[in-house]
């Protein structure tokens, strides 16, 4: 009989050491869960901070792209009112040369070959030479009377040096 108490004995001791292991394992496993719900619940705040974020950086982007389009828009515009202005000073010179006799112009019956136009002056301008390398309209040599008047010119010698205002081209 006492090996039977004593195997009793020992099977309550494991039954007993099995019972504590499976509540130590178990409180182990709950404070394990509990940690990971909290990590869970900090990556879900972070993601929805990191989403706040992309939202707001979405929005910058949105409001970019709306300011971009407002400078296009604006640059448009002042690009349409400069050709406006543009194309109303080449009316204005147009209607200049049309009203200057010294001017000759497209619409005149003079052949375009013999004598330049506006615009051929005007490029010839910035070049410093007429292009057909012929003295253009109203230009003066030095040492010759202007066409129609027996005065010398400025540069001639003896000459006052001054001619009429209304002697002189108006290219514009």
């Amino acid at each position: 009989m006492g090996i039977i108490v004593g195997v009793i004995v020992v099977l309550v001791i494991v039954a007993v050491a099995v019972v504590v292991s499976r509540r130590r394992k178990e409180a182990a496993d709950r404070n394990r869960a509990a940690e990971m719900r909290e990590q869970a619940k900090a990556d879900e705040f972070a993601a929805r901070e990191r989403e706040a974020k992309a939202a707001r950086a979405e929005a910058d982007a949105q409001q970019a792209e709306l300011e971009a389009e407002r400078l296009r828009q604006e640059a448009r515009g002042r690009q349409e009112e400069a050709e406006k202005v543009r194309s109303g000073a080449q009316e204005q010179l147009r209607k200049a040369d049309e009203l200057d006799p010294d001017v000759v112009t497209a619409g005149q019956d003079t052949p375009a070959t013999d004598t330049p136009t506006r615009r051929q002056m005007r490029s010839d301008e910035t070049a410093g030479a007429p292009v057909s390398g012929e003295q253009v309209p109203g230009e003066q040599v030095a040492g010759e009377p202007r066409s129609g008047e027996n005065a010398p010119g400025p540069g001639a010698a003896g000459g006052t040096g001054t001619t009429h205002p209304d002697d002189r081209p108006r290219n514009l």
